[in-house]
């Protein structure tokens, strides 16, 4: 096992903290992480993709667990057994050609197993399969004491685990039950909607045949246009759709990544970030203007559909040295009315937000930290060093809470702890079973610390 001393950060390279990481090649090896823990405690991490401060752990230890990554085969039931550290883009890699699909699949395949079930991630077909957690059959988790347990859906530990941000344990490993799919393609629908209320009304019209959705919004846009956006929805497409030259994509490993890396080789952080009010707005109106009024049955690669933003994965240093920050929040179906106010709000103050996806929720799980509900969720990514951008997204935070919503913990870099309490009603409930697992706080974060988690 490796060790090092490191500063760390999030995807949004806010807030970089000094800690001692730890690289664990075996269970055996992170048990003896853990117990050799110093006073200010341990956290897991993975990837690093959480553009807050979740994995990171100022003067203590974080134990990184990429180097656990191994893979077992997938049972007659359609499970598979894999570690906490494989990413979900190779397990998409090594599943697609079996036809096979991991449970849920977020927005990037950079991150981990053990990321996805301690943030507990929604996919694009939330409303039809629910979060991550929901398809873990079993999940090994390295407890305080050092010692690993089995753990099964519909114990109060499982549920505090699956969105507990990694404060019940470390997630070593897991058993996913997956889903099949007919080919490596999906069949994907485009339209443009004219302001948020045709957005709305686009999202819901048809209801879930096609079961993958999001929009993105131009949150630029003013006046009778504000909240326009482009609705992409997609299904599994099956062999008869497929091109008659594309007989060797049906379940090929080609096809399950996102098509391309565009990557800024060396390339530090532009000092004030690439993109301004005028260029943002420009951005958005080129973006919005190209895409199709209505197109149907486009085909995709699955990767390219699911992970299209990790094509880019140095976007975060287009938003300068300050970082980015990432606010998503959702609110309960007929809460409009606070979207609406809250996309009006940015789009007045002139934010220069390029990245903004709309989606649709549906039952919430369990789990007391776990963030999806019903309703719509906004997910937005805004330059850290906005002048007021801490003040404007606190009231914000207000307006959600009011509006019984929540913001996501797991992207979190500066809500205030009395908001995140306000949101999370399971607060208190996952405060005292970690305070009976884990009475010394082995497990600790500069967002548990934050937020008094």
């Amino acid at each position: 096992m490796s060790v090092d001393t490191v500063s760390l950060t999030g995807w949004g390279r806010t807030a970089p903290t000094t800690a001692v990481r730890f690289r664990p090649r075996t269970h055996e090896e992170a048990a003896a992480a853990v117990r050799g823990r110093g006073p200010r405690g341990v956290i897991a991490r993975g990837l690093g993709r959480s553009p807050g401060d979740a994995a990171q752990n100022a003067g203590g230890s974080v134990l990184d667990l990429t180097g656990l990554a191994r893979i077992g085969g997938v049972d007659a039931a359609g499970a598979v057994r894999c570690d906490a550290g494989v990413s979900l883009e190779r397990l998409l890699r090594v599943l697609l050609p079996l036809g096979w699909l991991p449970p849920v699949v977020p927005g990037t395949g950079r991150v981990t197993v053990g990321g996805a079930i301690a943030s507990d991630l929604p996919g694009l077909d939330h409303r039809r399969s629910g979060s991550f957690a929901r398809h873990v059959s079993a999940l090994e988790l390295l407890t305080a004491d050092g010692e690993v347990r089995t753990v099964l859906p519909g114990t109060a530990l499982f549920d505090a685990t699956a969105g507990g941000l990694g404060l019940t344990g470390v997630i070593l490993g897991a058993t996913l039950r997956l889903r099949r799919v007919p080919t490596a393609l999906m069949s994907v629908s485009t339209e443009r909607a004219e302001d948020l209320d045709d957005l709305l009304a686009r999202f819901t019209s048809g209801g879930d045949r096609l079961p993958y959705a999001s929009a993105w919004i131009d949150l630029m846009a003013r006046g009778r246009a504000a909240g326009r956006g482009i609705l992409t929805r997609g299904e599994h497409a099956t062999p008869d759709m497929r091109p008659a030259h594309a007989g060797r994509t049906l379940l090929s490993p080609r096809s399950g990544g996102a098509r391309g890396r565009f990557r800024l080789p060396g390339c530090p952080p532009v000092p004030g970030g690439l993109f301004g009010p005028a260029p943002a707005a420009l951005y958005n109106e080129v973006r919005y203007r190209g895409a199709p009024r209505a197109r149907t049955g486009e085909l995709r690669p699955v990767g390219a559909f699911f992970h299209a933003a990790d094509a880019y994965p140095d976007a975060n240093l287009l938003y300068g040295r300050g970082g980015l920050v990432r606010y998503r929040f959702t609110v309960g179906y007929g809460q409009e009315e606070t979207l609406h106010r809250v996309v009006r709000r940015i789009a007045g103050r002139r934010s220069p937000a390029v990245r903004a996806v709309l989606q649709r929720f549906g039952a919430a799980a369990p789990g007391g930290l776990s963030f999806a509900a019903p309703g719509w969720s906004l997910a937005l990514d805004l330059p850290a060093a906005l002048p007021g951008l801490a003040r404007f997204l606190d009231d914000v935070d207000e307006e959600v809470a009011a509006a019984g919503g929540r913001v996501c913990l797991a992207k979190d870099s500066r809500m205030r702890p009395e908001a995140a309490a306000a949101m999370y009603p399971g607060l208190a409930g996952f405060q005292e079973l970690r305070a009976r697992l884990d009475p010394t706080e082995a497990f600790r974060s500069d967002l548990s610390r934050r937020l008094g988690l």
